[in-house]
């Protein structure tokens, strides 16, 4: 993983986590509060500070944490499985071996998440997960991100931040087979190898993503923006929609790409 530029951690601490307030919670706390519930009465941390803490190994299967902050959180191996994350904050939390399927995080934000390790155990698991309106900007190469919706998701360059650095959203090889990217910024995104096939990418913003190698076999690219996205191997068998698809002729390496 790309190390992550220091004044960004200075950055995303805006959003939301407290630097001299404690969390709402202890570790021993949240144990209890999971351990004492069920699936018709789920824990519900809606609203609340968890930055911070080591939530490692543990089951928030079906919680409610409805705009609760869990900024720089260790959340490795644990399950999120049905959770409800909307408006949850997931800026620099640690994220290896986490499984969101099935959670819905909602207008949710996962700047800078931290993922480390290339092997598959690490990559954290978003099947079927509801990303709508997310913001992303982060290293997930390999995610499982199949079934995922992702619709008007902000997975693109912020140009205003330049001067920090230019920040993409890596999903090289990335699993986004049937995932539902329609309406989505995903301009300048590291999307080389990713499955795509049977995505919707209706609309979606691709302006100089990177697709090299990337499977579009069967997606539906209608309005997608492909300006200076670079199409160098990227397969289009079966793509719905290339007609009405924008940006094709200022694609690079469209030549390259296997129609």
């Amino acid at each position: 993983m790309r190390s992550t530029p220091l004044l960004l951690l200075i950055v995303l601490a805006s959003f939301g986590s407290s630097l001299t307030v404690a969390a709402d919670f202890t570790v021993a706390q949240v144990r209890e509060q999971l351990a004492a519930s069920s699936s018709e009465r789920p824990a519900d941390f809606s609203g609340k500070d968890l930055s911070d803490l080591d939530l490692s190994k543990l089951d928030f299967k079906y919680a409610k944490l409805v705009g609760a902050n869990l900024f720089g959180a260790r959340l490795v191996s644990s399950s999120f499985v049905g959770a409800d994350l909307t408006r949850a904050n997931l800026n620099g939390a640690w994220l290896m071996g986490t499984n969101f399927s099935g959670a819905k995080l909602i207008d949710s934000s996962l700047m800078s998440v931290v993922v480390l390790g290339g092997e598959t155990k690490a990559r954290p698991n978003f099947a079927g997960a509801d990303l709508s309106g997310a913001r992303i900007i982060a290293d997930l190469p390999g995610a499982n991100l199949s079934r995922a919706r992702l619709h008007e998701a902000n997975l693109g360059v912020d140009i205003k931040n330049q001067g920090m650095g230019q920040m993409r959203t890596d999903l090289t090889g990335a699993n986004l087979t049937g995932a539902d990217l329609s309406g989505a910024d995903l301009n300048r995104a590291l999307l080389s190898f990713a499955n795509l096939a049977n995505a919707n990418l209706s609309g979606a913003q691709l302006y100089r993503a990177k697709l090299v190698g990337a499977d579009l076999a069967g997606a539906d690219v209608s309005n997608a923006d492909f300006t200076e996205a670079d199409l160098d191997g990227a397969l289009f068998n079966g793509t719905k929609g290339l007609n009405a698809a924008k940006g094709m002729d200022k694609a690079a390496n469209r030549e390259k790409a296997l129609f």
